[in-house]
């Protein structure tokens, strides 16, 4: 251990944060602790350093070979045992015919009797003749044997399919060549307790990630904890070294169950002390009072609403008014069902920041949608966002937008614009985040689509100006309680459930080709109903073109649909002489543009789309969506897609279409989008049936999660509690003067990062 921590330090000196053993330590790499060809093979599990390895536990326990008894084993059971092979067979194979009308190889069978004296299990492999020929050769009669797979049951008795298995002799020693994944199986299940499978990959199997936890078990065996012992105490928390070894080299299911709550306390402290640091910042920062002026801006656009703002939207604009004239930073999250009106109420509060003599921002997740933003409130407004020009009203001011595909006549202008005052309101997307965008007086930040963008995005434009811009983000994706108290801890929450009147239901069907091939003519008959009655189509599909890789399809899933072929197809066959757009991401700024401006103003019947169309895209006469492949999306963004119809004065109708089995998860998550037009209901669906997406760092939507072991779901009691700590630890330690505090807090930033700093 020792070593370990001197190399550590070392390091340290130069690139180093951690204050104490522990975080150095743990965050040493780990060509340092196991050699750089090993420390190659973990990377390709994103494993770095040994704390990395340390947290990769095991995702199943099986019973090891010292104590597994074969009278005990059920269907189920992740087992390693040792018996003798007391009956070989072998069935020869007649080879049939395919799915493709070819006729396949023929695949023998080999079934194994094994036995320990007292019990009796069959091991059962499937393969080429030849294949089944080494095995057999290998299960000779009488020699004993480790065999580790997973217990099943065929015709009322049990058996293993294709286990990992070793030949031993007399004196236990591996009969046959010795390579180093059998001999790194057998040394790892052949010892008392539970036995750890852990996730692997082709460069590493299972056996040896177990091995390499336990060498850096060993070595930090008296590494100091860096929780402090009262803490500990009054949670009931195992000591952390004691922790990794109970999750690691468990005796017992509930001594990893323990190692486990000590780790996910950990995270979850971590994850509360740095928003309770995030939220102390906020406090301490100064940000420019933005007073309500009256007959400004705001009241003559409130003064010219086609529409009564519902009593949430007055009620929650309110809020923000009086968050705006403060000193301290408005840090708020508004969050809202689609429709609910989101757009107006953040649209009242730029307008409120103009009054003030100050500029707002909208920013975006993409191009087509911060288009959309841009020609909206340039509708809303009128002649009060057409500028400072010849008859324009007094309060007038200038909306203007930037994106990355803009030519440079244009970017060059619209930067002009926004660095020297003259535009009120600048809509745009990561462009905006662009080193060479300046502004003469920033005071209220907006972020579209909160779960686009990470906490790095928006602090961007937020250490802009002088005084810290108010931020307020927007979500249509309902977020649980308990994840809001995660992911946006740094923020206050609002709620906006009311769906303001003229929206109209929309009727979810799940289409099953599989069933009822039929139904998906009857649903193309649909479409040509609705235009006929002068209304618009949505037609989603999940991919580009064929040619684009489908992550979502298993390896014997057909590919999903894709939209540029689709139109074609749609275009010849079923919906022939109707009007067909084309709209997906890898257009150019232009032909989206014109695309959506076409569809938008009725020039075209259908617009085939990726999720392109996810987030606002409004087209009121839209009334029908059909959404092919419909299992190969997330819940929430299922919840999404349909909010685009409806949107005006006639029910909108939404066809789900898939082909996955009928009991499926993917079946039951269509189910649910079906029975249910409630977002918040849904998410909490969604939340229980994926991880939570990156909570701290820049990527907020699926890869690698932030976090590694809390479900914020059931964990909320856990989420919940650690919040308080972090609460009391924060306020007695303000300046973060604490090591194990400060330690906590760059640990959480450097893996939401995605930097391992001990690497730069």
């Amino acid at each position: 251990m020792a070593q370990l921590i001197a190399a550590g330090a070392n390091r340290g000196r130069i690139v180093s944060p951690w204050r104490t053993p522990a975080y150095r330590a743990l965050h040493q790499d780990l060509a340092s602790a196991l050699g750089a060809a090993t420390a190659k093979a973990l990377a390709s599990l994103q494993l770095y350093t040994v704390g990395d390895l340390l947290g990769h536990l095991p995702r199943r326990y099986l019973s090891g070979t010292e104590t597994t008894d074969l009278e005990t084993l059920r269907p189920g059971d992740d087992a390693a045992i040792v018996a003798r092979v007391a009956r070989v067979e072998v069935i020869v194979g007649r080879g049939g015919a395919s799915r493709n009308g070819r006729r396949s190889l023929p695949r023998d069978r080999l079934e194994a009797i094994l036995s320990d004296g007292r019990g009796s299990l069959k091991a059962t492999f499937f393969g080429k003749p030849q294949h089944v020929r080494f095995w057999s050769a290998q299960l000779g009669l009488g020699i004993k044997g480790i065999f580790v797979g997973k217990v099943t049951e065929f015709n009322h008795s049990l058996q293993m399919t294709h286990p990992n298995f070793v030949m031993l002799d007399a004196a236990g020693r591996i009969v046959g060549r010795a390579d180093p994944d059998r001999v790194s199986m057998a040394s790892h299940v052949s010892r008392a307790g539970l036995v750890g499978l852990y996730p692997a990959t082709s460069k590493i199997p299972t056996w040896q990630v177990g091995e390499c936890a336990g060498i850096v078990l060993d070595a930090l065996a008296d590494l100091p904890d860096p929780m402090p012992e009262y803490l500990r105490r009054a949670h009931d928390l195992p000591a952390l070294m004691a922790a990794y070894t109970q999750v690691h080299r468990p005796d017992t299911a509930e001594a990893a169950e323990a190692g486990v709550e000590r780790l996910k306390w950990d995270e979850a402290l971590a994850l509360q002390v740095t928003m309770a640091r995030r939220r102390a910042d906020a406090v301490r920062s100064r940000a420019a009072a933005l007073k309500r002026v009256p007959d400004g801006l705001l009241t003559a656009f409130d003064e010219r609403l086609p529409f009564e703002l519902t009593d949430g939207q007055r009620a929650i604009g309110e809020e923000i008014f009086a968050e705006l004239a403060r000193e301290r930073p408005m840090q708020r999250l508004l969050q809202g069902e689609v429709g609910s009106g989101k757009t107006v109420v953040a649209l009242r509060a730029l307008l409120a920041a103009v009054d003030a003599g100050y500029q707002g921002v909208l920013l975006a997740p993409t191009e087509v949608l911060a288009a959309q933003h841009h020609a909206s409130i340039c509708r809303l407004l009128g002649d009060l966002g057409a500028g400072r020009v010849l008859g324009a009203p007094e309060q007038a001011t200038e909306v203007v937008l930037l994106t990355g595909s803009m030519g440079v006549a244009q970017r060059r202008a619209v930067l002009a614009k926004a660095a020297d005052g003259t535009a009120g309101i600048v809509v745009g997307t990561h462009a905006l985040l662009g080193d060479r965008v300046q502004f003469a007086g920033l005071g209220l930040v907006v972020i579209d689509e909160q779960h686009r963008f990470g906490v790095e995005q928006r602090a961007v434009l937020q250490g802009r100006a002088g005084p810290v811009p108010h931020l307020l983000v927007l979500t249509a994706t309902p977020i649980p309680r308990t994840i809001a108290m995660s992911v946006f801890g740094d923020l206050e929450v609002a709620t906006l459930r009311e769906i303001p009147a003229g929206r109209q239901p929309v009727q979810t069907t799940v289409v099953d080709t599989r069933i009822h091939p039929a139904w998906l003519d009857r649903a193309w008959q649909r479409v040509r109903e609705e235009v006929a009655a002068g209304h618009q189509v949505f037609v989603v599909a999940p991919r580009i073109s064929s040619g684009e890789p489908d992550p979502a399809a298993g390896s014997d899933a057909e590919p999903s649909a894709a939209v540029a072929e689709l139109a074609a197809q749609l275009s010849a066959g079923p919906l022939a002489g109707l009007r067909l757009g084309l709209l997906h991401g890898q257009l150019t700024r232009v032909d989206k543009e014109q695309t959506m401006a076409d569809f938008a103003a009725g020039q075209l019947d259908v617009l085939v789309a990726t999720t392109v169309i996810e987030v606002g895209v409004d087209v009121p006469n839209a009334t029908m969506m059909i959404v092919m492949d419909a299992d190969r999306f997330g819940i929430s963004q299922l919840h999404q897609l349909r909010g685009r119809i409806g949107r005006g004065s006639h029910p909108g109708v939404c066809l789900l279409v898939t082909g996955t089995e009928p009991d499926s998860s993917a079946a039951r998550r269509l189910a649910a989008v079906a029975r249910t037009g409630n977002g918040f209901e849904l998410a909490e669906l969604d939340l229980a049936l994926r991880r939570e997406g990156d909570v701290l760092g820049s990527a907020q939507t699926g890869g690698r999660s932030t976090l590694r072991l809390l479900r914020v779901l059931s964990d909320a009691h856990l989420i919940a509690a650690a919040r308080d700590v972090a609460e009391e630890l924060v306020g007695a330690d303000p300046e973060q003067r604490d090591d194990w505090l400060a330690d906590m807090v760059t640990a959480v930033q450097c893996r939401a990062d995605g930097q391992w700093l001990e690497r730069t």
